[in-house]
């Protein structure tokens, strides 16, 4: 992927997932959508792959459109990290899975 683009875009997606509530999740391609790059949900699972460890963004808000945690690192007690922010959140997650018409941020 052009780093360039990379570049121009991140900070649109940021700026998007920075907006995501508390207590919500939005999709990949929701973000895209909202972000003004409509079908790229795929950039923005690669932007938020790169972003900086200790950014303070709600990264973990973000998730796929079946509403599936598409992250898989675990914790030291081999808990699914995202899976453990959502839920410290209020957001019920059962298996990998949220549900998206309950939990979804609607905008």
């Amino acid at each position: 992927m052009a780093e360039s683009i990379v570049k121009e875009l991140a900070p649109m997606i940021f700026q998007v997932i920075a907006q995501i509530p508390y207590g919500r999740v939005a999709s990949y391609g929701q973000i895209a959508r909202l972000a003004g790059i409509p079908k790229h949900a795929r950039l923005v699972g690669y932007v938020l792959k790169h972003m900086d460890a200790d950014s303070s963004l709600p990264w973990y808000r973000v998730i796929n459109s079946q509403g599936k945690i598409s992250l898989s690192k675990l914790n030291d007690q081999g808990q699914n990290i995202q899976a453990q922010l959502l839920l410290a959140e209020g957001i019920l997650v059962i298996g990998d899975k949220v549900k998206m018409k309950e939990f979804q941020w609607n905008i």
